[in-house]
């Protein structure tokens, strides 16, 4: 439940004080290739506060080093240990649930990396998995050959349960929306192993070396961010700047623990206090 405050300082102040901070990027940090508004003060001051911070993305398409490339095009530097994505989750479950495996990926670069790294090599002739990512290339042949392999048996991952994300053009489809073809069609579910999979958010907090207690999750999906971080036990706190708006709360049988406009009011306040 969102814990009761006084006022919006107050709210502040309680995010302010937390150890590590975990952060959703689309829609937190940016639309597409746009930077928020209040982000570039926003990680200055995780920087210079001496923060554990972690940029945890449900997006497969890019790398932990492209993201930060991206992130240098619009005037941020941060290192690539601060990234962890879906494809690197991903990846890792399977190399650990099926050693030496094969797969058939549909997925950008950033997930065909990530399998590349732990040894997963591409199978189009008779793969142990089928793994479905965000991709700017998926078609029908797509859907047919990863519908086919299901059928001879293989498995089926998805790399996040994001069914739309933003971007500059407003909102698109994302990973859930390739796979419901192949679902619909083989009646095979889907495990997804990114947000709100506790796999993911574990990982993050062993990133970040701080306990539950004294992490926060910033996010604009409550279907997968804000849960994410109420099954793992930490605070949460939806920015209204991405997916979900505040009217629809009403619809979600959980609340975050705080909300706020975007991620630039904590550097606000902060500036505020440095002032006064």
């Amino acid at each position: 439940m969102e814990k009761v405050v006084r006022n919006k300082s107050e709210i502040i102040k309680s995010i302010r004080e937390k150890k590590g901070f975990i952060c959703d990027m689309d829609g937190v940090i940016y639309h597409g290739e746009i930077l928020l508004p209040g982000v570039r003060e926003f990680v200055e001051w995780l920087k210079d506060s001496d923060k554990a911070f972690l940029f945890l993305t449900n997006s497969s398409e890019r790398s932990p080093l492209e993201l930060r490339q991206r992130l240098q095009r619009m005037g941020l530097d941060v290192p690539e240990e601060h990234f962890y994505t879906s494809a690197l989750a991903t990846a890792k479950f399977l190399s650990q649930q099926s050693p030496g495996c094969t797969a058939y990926i549909v997925g950008a670069a950033g997930l065909q990396n990530a399998f590349y790294d732990v040894g997963i090599s591409h199978n189009d002739v008779d793969p142990d998995y089928v793994v479905i990512g965000e991709t700017r290339s998926y078609n029908y042949d797509t859907i047919v050959r990863a519908t086919t392999h299901v059928f001879n048996g293989a498995k089926l991952i998805a790399t996040n349960p994001d069914t739309t994300g933003p971007s500059e053009e407003g909102i698109v489809p994302a990973c859930k929306a390739y796979v419901a073809p192949i679902e619909i069609a083989t009646k095979r579910e889907a495990y997804y192993v990114g947000k709100p999979n506790p796999l993911m958010m574990r990982t993050g907090l062993r990133m970040l070396g701080v306990h539950s207690e004294d992490a926060v999750m910033m996010g604009d999906r409550m279907d997968t961010d804000i849960i994410a971080g109420i099954e793992t036990g930490i605070d949460t706190v939806l920015v209204l700047s991405g997916v979900t708006q505040r009217r629809e709360l009403k619809l979600f049988p959980y609340s975050p623990t705080y909300i706020l406009r975007g991620v630039g009011e904590i550097v606000r306040y902060s500036y505020r206090q440095a002032t006064e």
